[in-house]
């Protein structure tokens, strides 16, 4: 309810000629917001990960003309809270382990509100000189995380998908912008790479998906194959994908070999690791990474595995130039730029001009607990993936399908009691992923592994703790066994 008392609910529109609010206004309203919030954090556990209502419903609730006059402002945060912000994933909800979810920090929240309150634009020196340094900094930070040289820097972006464009055209420009080129990656590699090819204007028939081996890992004779193929008809190739943490099975490419073959054929590395490179920051990861700082390019988003809320991913190239020389284009209208020459213009690293202050959540909130902080629940998300794993190894209602990785264990209701086709065991899986989604307080997502229907869980979330986990495999156990008794009464009956 409004904290406004029922005399004075009248609409704010009614006490200014313009679209400004009093100082004792504008501190009400950020205290209601911010009580909202806190609530909501306090009570997520007790609700479910997911919530969401049918577009005709939603329609009854919200598809209306603008109003002439405005409303009581509470009025309309209250509305927002109950008819428009729970109908969505809960991405931090403890039991969400679906796609890749997000668990932000407090204080990070509060660094977007500062931000959107400055009204910061962190497109040039000139326009946002505190802002810039800080982001310098962050991206700083990031390069010594990864182990690039001191020629490396880059630019946080929106996510993984638009730090993946501006690393292609990059790659483009590098190799000469040739006629008929050609980017590889597996089959395992995210959309958001594919999508970058096409954008930068490579045909979708040179855009190589390659097979894996056994581990889902880029196969290298198959990229070797391939690429040789490529040459001799007179294609071009530009660049080469490597995943860190393929989002299916959190798969790793071998960095190392793939850099030493990128090298030594002259093809730009370009390293996705967008929900996976932050594991740089502890010894487990570190060692799971190595070779990563000999890509040319690489993508993390900090709004994964970081902990922050969207958006904030970045890219980072072991030469910074190759953005610059890529992306800085004279405009008259910024000519005034010249204050600060010599100084880094952030709309010089990438295709976007006007742009937030991304890098203030990071700082702020790495700053407010310390980067031990951090490395202690990256770790923890990783052990417990792995105790998951454990888990589903002991049931005999569920089997493993890949080796969990980076925080992702794929696994799919089936016992050797039973002999059962594929199409049975993947109408049982997907009847087990719908029972969980509507019966249960955890949200799970599926993928594809080797043809199979997968059950997949993602756990990256710093409040996500054993019981977390273990209650909602005890669930998928429990359904599954349910679906597998079911099969079998159908069977005894020769259905």
């Amino acid at each position: 309810m409004s904290s406004k008392s029922s005399d004075s609910l009248v609409s704010d529109a009614s006490q200014v000629q313009d679209l400004s609010m009093s100082p004792d206004r504008m501190l009400d309203l950020a205290m209601h917001v911010a009580k909202l919030l806190v609530e909501r954090s306090e009570n997520l556990r007790d609700q479910g990960a997911w919530e969401g209502d049918f577009r005709q419903e939603l329609e009854r609730k919200l598809l209306e003309d603008p109003p002439e006059e405005g409303h009581v402002a509470e009025e309309v945060i209250d509305r927002v809270v109950t008819d428009v912000l729970p109908f969505a994933t809960r991405l931090d909800h403890p039991r969400c382990f679906a796609f890749i979810p997000s668990a932000p920090t407090w204080p990070s929240v509060l660094a977007d509100f500062m931000a959107a309150g400055f009204n910061i634009n962190a497109c040039t020196w000139l326009v946002a000189s505190g802002p810039s340094q800080l982001e310098l900094v962050v991206i700083d930070w990031f390069r010594k995380w990864i182990g690039y040289p001191d020629t490396a820097g880059g630019i946080l972006t929106s996510g993984g998908s638009s730090a993946s464009v501006s690393a292609f055209v990059a790659a483009r420009e590098a190799a000469g912008n040739p006629d008929s080129p050609v980017v590889y990656m597996s089959n395992q590699s995210h959309s958001a790479q594919v999508r970058a090819a096409r954008i930068i204007g490579i045909s979708a028939e040179h855009i190589r998906l390659l097979d894996v081996d056994e581990n889902f890992r880029l196969d290298m004779a198959a990229l070797r194959r391939s690429v040789t193929e490529d040459r001799n008809a007179g294609l071009n190739p530009i660049a080469i994908c490597a995943n860190a943490g393929a989002t299916s099975q959190g798969a790793i490419d071998s960095l190392e070999e793939l850099a030493d073959y990128a090298e030594a054929e002259g093809i730009w590395l370009h390293t996705d690791a967008a929900y996976g490179g932050f594991a740089v920051l502890t010894e487990k990861g570190k060692k799971l990474l190595r070779g990563i700082e000999r890509s040319d390019s690489i993508v993390l988003d900090a709004h994964k595995s970081l902990f922050q809320p969207y958006e904030v991913g970045g890219l980072l190239v072991k030469d910074v130039a190759s953005l610059e020389n890529t992306f800085s284009v004279h405009h008259d209208v910024l000519q005034d730029t010249i204050w600060g020459a010599n100084h880094p213009n952030f709309s010089d690293r990438s295709y976007q001009l006007s742009r937030g202050t991304r890098a203030l959540k990071v700082w702020v909130s790495i700053q407010t607990f310390g980067l031990g902080a951090f490395r202690r629940a990256i770790d923890e998300a990783l052990d417990l993936a792995q105790r998951a794993g454990e888990f589903v190894r002991e049931c005999k209602a569920l089997e493993q399908l890949a080796p969990v990785s980076l925080g992702i264990l794929c696994f799919r209701v089936n016992s050797n009691q039973y002999q059962l086709d594929e199409e049975t065991l993947n109408g049982i899986n997907h009847t087990v992923l719908a029972r969980v989604f509507w019966e249960d307080q955890a949200l799970v997502s599926s993928t594809q592994v080797r043809g199979a229907f997968a059950l997949r869980l993602c756990i990256i979330n710093h409040n996500t703790c054993w019981d977390d986990v273990r209650d909602t495999l005890m669930a998928i156990e429990q359904f599954g066994e349910q679906e597998l008794a079911k099969q079998s009464v159908v069977s005894s009956f020769g259905g």
